[in-house]
């Protein structure tokens, strides 16, 4: 057992939780409640904080799907989709320990603030036992800090900056999601072997903590291969227009054009490159070559014929064989009519594992939970075998890396799996110093 579990296990047991900084409102505190939000019915709710409006609307509309079939399952309603195949057997179809599983929604907006007032609400007025969602990595930091604050647990939706588990790591927070840096880990060998070590790279990031850290690990993993960086460009969040941002990248030498944008951004400035003709272009007698370290389904349907071909990394895809994959893609198809996409997956994942991890310590209490999902090794939800990591709450796992198919035979056949990278390859050290400068610190409860 890890000293941080000890630790914890310590605090479990005295009831002495740390945990400040949020001026916790009386239902938090009044009462026979031993915990924030602890149950005292028959039901239990659940906090949905997604993007219904903004650059990441999409994968906000596809993650709500997929809370509602989860919370479904839960339930004891439909085909029980991964319930039937998850490793852990500890979910018996009654809801979360036989309170049936209820939930409120919000609009996160992709912005931290509104992002952590939807999250506050669902906490005070909602009974919120946990908050689950988001497709920012600004807002999952931001709503992170305040379940820290609160004594909520938070299970991540969409974050893939270094950051979340990182420097703004928090004890009651946990990412099923990968990272930039797995992305890095997984997509440079790739990029190196079908386009060369001898490549000029040109980066447009979106600028806040996701775009920071994703061109930071791409540039460090190209870079140890033999390329080298051209220039570095940072790009507001819902830019709409990314010709201005283009236009110089033909001044240039490079030859490889990084889009670290997502969502709506990705289709505008992938689209907006592709006007340019970069795609056409030849430099340094190489085809020029774009190249998208991290897109989706979703975000591929947007961007059209002009993701053919192009490389990037996922967390997950709905083509993949396994049991479970099969098996969510099914039970998803059957009540949407269309497969799910990775933001639907994740957010599937994180229900599943919060109501597991609270059926096996046998408890609501947040430092239970916590507990249960430190150093949890499970199989049988899609990503092959997993590992929720002690040290800083990142689950490691395989990693896909994608590229735009050619030829698609249909509107959801857009992407081919070029190489299922093993987790060994994209696994670092707790203390890599992409992850440096915070502390994982220890649960709190609210109490």
């Amino acid at each position: 057992m890890s000293k941080t579990n000890l630790t914890r296990r310590g605090v479990l047991r005295t009831g002495a939780v740390a945990g400040a900084g949020l001026a916790l409102p009386t239902i938090f505190t009044s009462g026979a409640q031993a915990f924030t939000n602890e149950p005292d019915g028959g039901s239990v709710t659940l906090g949905f904080n997604v993007p219904q409006s903004g650059a990441y609307a999409d994968e906000g509309a596809d993650e709500l799907r997929a809370y509602e079939l989860a919370v479904e399952h839960l339930n004891g309603e439909g085909d029980g989709g991964m319930l039937n195949t998850f490793s852990s057997k500890a979910l018996e179809g009654n809801g979360i320990m036989g309170h049936k599983v209820e939930y409120v929604t919000g609009d996160t907006q992709t912005k931290s603030d509104a992002a952590r007032a939807s999250a506050k609400s669902m906490i005070e007025k909602d009974g919120a036992i946990m908050i689950t969602g988001g497709s920012s990595s600004g807002v999952a930091v931001a709503v992170q800090s305040l379940c820290q604050e609160a004594g909520i647990i938070f299970m991540s939706g969409l974050t893939h900056s270094n950051d979340t588990t990182g420097k703004d790591k928090k004890a009651n927070g946990f990412r099923h999601f990968f990272n930039a840096y797995m992305s890095g880990a997984a997509l440079a060998p790739v990029l190196a072997a079908r386009y060369g070590a001898d490549r000029k790279a040109y980066h447009l990031t979106a600028d806040y903590t996701w775009g920071w850290t994703q061109e930071e690990s791409i540039v460090a993993a190209t870079e140890a291969l033999g390329w080298e960086t051209v220039k570095t460009v940072r790009t507001p969040l819902g830019a709409g227009d990314f010709s201005s941002y283009i236009t110089p990248v033909l001044q240039t030498d490079a030859d490889v054009l990084v889009l670290n944008h997502y969502g709506g951004d990705m289709v505008n400035s992938l689209t907006n490159a592709v006007q340019f003709g970069l795609r056409e272009k030849m430099v340094n007698n190489k085809n020029f070559e774009i190249v998208v370290p991290l897109f989706s389904r979703l975000m591929a349907r947007g961007a059209g014929e002009n993701i053919k071909g192009i490389l990037g990394s996922t967390n997950w895809h709905w083509s993949l064989q396994d049991d479970a994959s099969k098996a969510f893609v099914k039970s998803f198809g059957t009540k949407y009519g269309f497969p799910p996409s990775q933001a639907a997956h994740t957010t599937y994942c994180q229900t599943l594992l919060y109501a597991d991890a609270v059926a096996r310590a046998g408890s609501f209490n947040p430092c239970a939970v916590v507990e249960a999902l430190e150093g949890f090794e499970f199989d049988g939800l899609g990503n092959g075998k997993t590992l929720y990591r002690a040290e800083d709450h990142q689950c490691f796992k395989d990693v896909l890396v994608v590229r735009g198919k050619e030829n698609p035979t249909s509107e959801y056949d857009l992407l081919e799996v070029v190489e299922v990278t093993p987790a060994a390859q994209v696994t670092y050290d707790p203390e890599h110093p992409m992850f440096a400068g915070g502390a994982l610190g220890e649960c709190n409860d609210g109490a």
